[in-house]
């Protein structure tokens, strides 16, 4: 029961963009189109996914046991680097069109602040490897729910007439705010 807890308060309740504010990056960036969001959001899933296996594992194995767990930082940093590289050579041999698609935004889920917060996460909520998993996969779930709902609402909103002044970023940053109250319902779910 934890544990889908842990999953459905990951991906909707202490959502990682609209609740925490991480990840905004690549979240405003690549939101302009439902494929690339969708593509952003599989990539990011899968991510976090191998990302919190890979640091779950090193911690409890070698960081912790060697007492030097103050270096989890700079370690998980250098692995969820080395992964996302992997990730980005496969999409590149495998998936060109999409690894196009996401340009930039690819090699920035390296610095994606929400990638490291999930592993910092596990870490400091103490969760063991089972728990760890599921907040990981529930958060990387909210981020793309969360990258899917605006890349939606922004395809609509180029087809309506915005004043002026809030065309562009402007319109954007509303409608995540707006986003952001609307997901705030769910703090009540889970107690």
């Amino acid at each position: 029961m934890k544990i889908i807890l842990l999953f459905v308060s990951g991906a909707l309740v202490n959502n990682v963009v609209l609740s925490r504010f991480l990840g905004l990056c690549s979240f405003l960036g690549v939101s302009k189109k439902k494929e690339t969001a969708k593509g952003m959001g599989a990539a990011v899933i899968f991510t976090i996914f191998l990302s919190t296996m890979l640091c779950s594992v090193v911690y409890m194995c070698i960081l912790k046991p060697l007492g030097i767990g103050y270096l989890q930082t700079i370690v998980f940093i250098v692995l969820v680097a080395a992964l996302v590289q992997l990730i980005e050579m496969y999409m590149k041999k495998s998936i060109p069109s999409l690894h196009k698609a996401l340009g930039i935004y690819l090699p920035l889920i390296t610095t994606n602040c929400a990638v490291l917060g999930v592993a910092l996460d596990n870490v400091q909520k103490s969760y063991n490897f089972a728990e760890g998993l599921a907040w990981g996969v529930g958060t990387a779930v909210g981020y793309a729910i969360s990258i899917t709902l605006l890349a939606g609402i922004r395809e609509r909103i180029e087809n309506n007439d915005v004043p002026r002044d809030f065309q562009g970023m402007p319109i954007v940053l509303v409608t995540a705010g707006l986003m952001a109250i609307a997901f705030c319902g769910f703090s009540g779910m889970i107690t």
